[in-house]
């Protein structure tokens, strides 16, 4: 897509002075939009937007050879253009760059990288088990990284990889069209040699003879294998709720059935105030529905984000029509009567249930993977059993930020990782120590974390509290272990990069 952009004609050129070390200045090269980086004495020119979501790189950090996405903190190669960090996989053009004195002038566009060469040595054959983030990720990488040798990719999902993040939000909320949710196009499966087995469910990970084996008898052979299989949502029984009235939302399958209930609702209840639960809502009032949020607990995400942001959380919604019904749970439910614990009686169409997800861990533990609360994995993502990685929402690995052993239930993190393993399936040793980052949309604001804070013993705000801008920093010790904000895109950016250094400095 050509960006249209406005700043100056960086084909004419612009004075050094007008780009300090470590900034970014977005111009245009043949009315192009191109965003012109300094690193150092070293310019680089590349597309001026995001990948991704199509963000503005010049909004965005430059970090070494790098910039970042300011939105959700994809980054890239600058000398190539490399997507080096979901969420973003695909390249950003690049522009040759020319230095004449005092003068910095970006001349034509480069050509896109070569392929790259097929390593010396690795497996014969990969099977990625599960279709979500990381498994998309990890076969991606593995075609990018010169791999050719055979690539299958199991799911039990009947939909090719897709964006899950927009299930809860743009889709769900009715300004994403179906056709935006698959991450890529059947060309793309086909082009890559990628084996896409969809409806499939993986039974056996066939240790000892290398063999994955699905259920109707098919089997997969391996020399390496991959298990991401993500996570299930949490069921809870409800007295007395019939089939239809409960909704689910994990799969594509789910937010487009929901979609076709709401459209005819007048009024739904929300079960649970977890991110997913509590983008429902948002998804829902934006269609016009009425929305009670039904939660044990006393504020929206406290567990997560402390009182403080749950609070700020809770007006958001409070502003655009929710009702929470906080401190209770749902008792059971008479035909349309929604009978709280507090003794209120609510009138609902459906449910929707979103109280959590549990960690898919059946098949590692049939298998006798190393169990903790997960599957444990070392710094490369490898498994107890060598030549089996597993990445995302099942993988506890162990964090060199908190210097914790860690499991994160969040997209992003498991993308990275999915990249991660597959660099080390073809035997790269490359630790995954990508900060842990997220981000949660709620109407018109956005709140992004970067970090991995559990516990902690401080926390500092900084800014106002009314959703409008601030920074709200978790410590444990003195030691910073995450940082949620709200329209602070650069400082988000930059705390990223201050715990990646923090924890470069305590390696030594």
């Amino acid at each position: 897509m050509t960006t249209q952009s406005s700043g100056p004609d960086l084909g004419a050129g612009v004075p050094v002075a007008d780009v300090p070390d470590g900034t970014l200045l977005a111009g245009t090269v043949a009315g192009e939009g191109v965003v012109l980086a300094r690193s150092g004495d070293a310019f680089f020119a590349v597309g001026a937007e995001c990948t991704h979501y199509h963000a503005p790189l010049a909004d965005g950090l430059v970090v070494g050879a790098t910039v970042r996405c300011p939105w959700h903190h994809a980054c890239f190669g600058l000398a190539t253009g490399e997507p080096l960090r979901a969420p973003a996989l695909d390249p950003v053009a690049c522009w040759r760059v020319e230095r004449k004195g005092d003068t910095v002038f970006v001349r034509e566009k480069l050509p896109s990288p070569a392929s790259k060469p097929a390593p010396a040595t690795g497996p014969r054959s990969v099977v990625i088990v599960g279709g979500g983030a990381a498994g998309l990720a990890a076969a991606d990488t593995l075609r990018k990284e010169g791999y050719d040798g055979a690539l299958t990719l199991i799911s039990a999902d009947a939909s090719a990889p897709y964006d899950r993040p927009n299930l809860s939000k743009d889709f769900l909320a009715g300004n994403a069209p179906a056709d935006w949710i698959p991450l890529r196009t059947p060309e793309y499966y086909a082009e890559r040699r990628i084996a896409l087995v969809l409806g499939a469910r993986v039974t056996s990970l066939g240790l000892g003879e290398k063999r994955a084996l699905v259920e109707g008898g098919a089997s997969y052979a391996w020399d390496a294998l991959l298990l991401a299989t993500g996570a299930d949502p949490v069921r809870l029984p409800v007295e007395g709720a019939t089939e239809g009235q409960i909704h689910y939302l994990r799969t594509f399958a789910d937010s487009q059935a929901l979609v076709a209930r709401a459209t005819g609702a007048k009024r739904i209840v929300v079960v649970g105030a977890s991110f997913i639960g509590l983008e429902v809502a948002g998804s829902l009032r934006k269609r016009g529905i009425e929305v009670h949020v039904v939660a044990p607990e006393s504020q929206p995400l406290e567990r997560i984000l402390g009182a403080e942001l749950g609070r700020l959380v809770r007006k958001l919604h409070e502003d655009h029509g929710v009702v929470f019904h906080l401190g209770e749970t749902v008792k059971r439910v008479d035909a349309r009567a929604v009978a709280l614990s507090g003794g209120a009686v609510v009138d609902a169409d459906l449910l929707v249930l979103g109280v959590g997800v549990r960690p898919s861990t059946a098949l590692a533990e049939q298998a006798g993977l190393t169990m903790d609360r997960g599957v444990r994995v070392d710094a490369c993502l490898e498994t107890s059993a060598p030549g089996v990685f597993a990445a995302g929402d099942i993988a506890r690995w162990p964090d060199p930020h908190t210097g914790e052993a860690i499991r994160v239930e969040h997209w992003v993190v498991a993308e990275r990782q999915g990249q991660v393993a597959a660099q080390n399936i073809l035997g790269r040793k490359v630790p995954f120590d990508a900060v842990p980052f997220f981000w949660s949309q709620h109407y018109d604001t956005q709140i992004s974390y970067v970090g991995h804070a559990e516990k902690w013993d401080a926390v500092e705000v900084d800014g106002g509290l009314d959703g409008s801008e601030c920074a709200v920093t978790y410590k444990r010790g003195g030691r910073v272990l995450a940082v949620a904000t709200i329209s602070r895109d650069r400082q988000s950016l930059q705390a990223e990069a201050d715990m990646e250094a923090a924890a470069r400095r305590r390696d030594g």
